[in-house]
């Protein structure tokens, strides 16, 4: 693929996983390690504040379960808010080898398509 081709399709993507496997289809440990770089990154959260501010995961960064594989999902608005920050994940992937994956959209079952 181009760099322009995967510029433009990162663009049309508002999200990527970082899956907690590598790419040579190792767990990546310790099991805990979605929580604990989603809690680095809590700061940068619209609206943080409040006595349980440090309870609440960055909208831009929240981790998840994908086909049962721990997985951390990041909002591309985070390259825009904070690029360091954006930089940190993507390198933390990198340096660990883990898979990035992009988000894409999938309909619930019985939801109509756009243009269909």
């Amino acid at each position: 693929m181009t760099d322009l081709a995967q510029t433009k399709d990162e663009e049309l993507s508002g999200e990527f996983f970082v899956l907690g496997i590598t790419n040579n289809g190792k767990q990546f440990r310790p099991s805990d390690w979605a929580e604990r770089l989603c809690g680095v990154l809590a700061a940068y959260c619209p609206g943080t504040g409040g006595p349980n501010a440090h309870l609440k995961f960055s909208p831009y960064v929240y981790p998840t379960l994908v086909n049962g594989i721990k997985a951390v999902v990041v909002n591309r608005k985070l390259q825009k808010i904070e690029p360091l920050a954006y930089h940190f994940v993507r390198s933390f992937a990198t340096d660990n080898d883990m898979q990035i994956v992009e988000a894409c959209f999938v309909p619930l079952p019985g939801e109509k398509q756009p243009g269909a």
